[in-house]
């Protein structure tokens, strides 16, 4: 799914907003998406219930509290580090969300 970050920044690479470890918003940076397969999430956990039993995806309502992690401490906007590919979010029902297409490919961070 889109990743959504807000130009509150006012940093700008390719004309995209440059996200920090704190753009880890539910929906607002993170949108719902249908890949969650945690027993923890109460939407699969009805799904299972209801399948007898068998593990299978649900619709994902993402809970992330937590920034970001790791980030990269080297390239900071809004006063904390910004994401990378090998920056993942963790979800409060067990999974974690990880980028899997950055939004430009010139600039490295």
């Amino acid at each position: 799914m889109p990743f959504n970050v807000l130009p509150i920044n006012r940093v700008m690479a390719c004309f995209m907003p440059v996200a920090n470890i704190m753009d880890n918003k539910p929906f607002v940076n993170i949108t719902p998406f249908i890949m969650c397969k945690s027993p923890l999430n109460p939407a699969v956990a009805a799904i299972i219930a209801a399948s007898l039993g068998s593990v299978t995806q649900g619709p994902c309502l993402p809970m992330t509290e937590a920034p970001w992690i790791p980030g990269n401490p080297l390239v900071m906007t809004g006063m904390m580090p910004v994401i990378n590919l090998t920056s993942k979010l963790m979800c409060m029902y067990g999974g974690m969300i990880s980028p899997m297409m950055p939004g430009q490919f010139t600039v490295m961070v």
